[in-house]
């Protein structure tokens, strides 16, 4: 569909006729020839010497190039533009970001694989996520890894190729042995600060209980709480085990309930893998739908014919003009 950014413009069609009724024609004055025989000129032509004036004439072609000329020139200050269909294009609708637990507990062998081969809890974790990451196209990923102190490895990006690259590369006490489980949902609620999306979820995944946040863990989600932050804990490893390395259970299951979320307990693949299916199905993916329709500007276009029309008249009248000038001679 053609529209016109400034259609103001084509008051100035009439802006030539505005010209011609209300300013005077050009006058220009000139010398005559002077002859001593002048009076017996008068007297064998019969003409009466008197002042006047001459209006040279145009040609009705040069009337038509003018008028045509100027007509494009208008229409090219128009700003002619062509608005193609509506195009809806989806944008990310929810800011998801995964926190990693990478102390030394996580390098037990108590996981298989699909071949039934033994794998530690790290292992089997980056192949859950990488398919929990592949269903998550309408969201933008970010992920925090956590052992001494949190760490963010990956910001928000809809780059989910990328994302997983640096999961790939996370390894076990990267971030030190210890499980500084507040410190993450720490970090994490700082990164949802600085984003616009107000849809906001955090699913950590650790395997022992926090051994040196500065902030508790229930602390840091009722803080996450008031932020419209949702966690989702998902535990990992054998719950009797004891020590350090113990399960937290009741404190995971509370940074969830003040949350809205959900707590998971994963004591193999296929229960690490049923967790994020139901994380899945509880946060489907969501999108805004954004609508635009694409403008492409005309305006060189009736520039173009404007210059092609004047190469071509301008040659043609000077021939026309030469043309008649030796007529006149002849």
């Amino acid at each position: 569909m053609l529209e016109f950014t400034l259609p103001w413009a084509f008051a100035l069609l009439a802006l030539p006729l505005l010209v011609r009724w209300l300013t005077p024609p050009h006058r220009e004055s000139q010398d005559s020839l002077q002859v001593p025989y002048f009076q017996r000129l008068v007297l064998l032509s019969g003409e009466t010497p008197r002042s006047g004036a001459s209006v040279l004439r145009r040609r009705r072609m040069q009337s038509v190039v003018s008028v045509i000329g100027w007509c494009l020139l208008v229409t090219a200050a128009a700003r002619p533009e062509w608005v193609g269909e509506p195009v809806s294009v989806e944008k990310s609708a929810r800011d998801l970001m995964l926190a990693l637990d990478l102390s030394g507990s996580m390098d037990a062998r108590d996981f298989r694989d699909q071949n039934g081969q033994q794998q530690n809890r790290l292992s089997a974790a980056k192949q859950v996520l990488k398919d929990f990451a592949a269903q998550r196209d309408g969201d933008r990923l970010g992920l925090i890894v956590f052992g001494n102190a949190a760490y963010l490895q990956a910001p928000f990006t809809d780059d989910i190729a990328t994302w997983l690259t640096l999961l790939e590369e996370s390894e076990v006490a990267m971030a030190g042995p210890s499980t500084a489980l507040g410190d993450a949902i720490g970090l994490a609620i700082s990164l949802f600060q600085a984003s616009e999306t107000r849809n906001r979820v955090l699913v950590v995944l650790t395997d022992g209980n926090d051994t040196g946040s500065r902030v508790p863990p229930v602390d840091a989600a009722s803080i996450a709480a008031a932020n419209d932050v949702t966690i989702y804990t998902v535990a990992v490893g054998d719950p009797s085990t004891i020590g350090e390395e113990a399960l937290d259970l009741e404190t995971l299951d509370a940074i969830a309930s003040s949350t809205r979320g959900a707590s998971f307990l994963a004591l193999d693949t296929l229960a690490l893998k049923d967790a994020y299916e139901q994380i899945n199905r509880l946060e489907p993916a969501q999108y805004d739908s954004l609508s635009y329709r694409p403008r492409s500007s005309l305006f060189h276009w009736p520039l173009a014919l404007f210059a092609v029309l004047y190469l071509i008249a301008l040659p043609l009248f000077a021939l026309l003009g030469w043309r008649r000038q030796r007529t006149v001679h002849v």
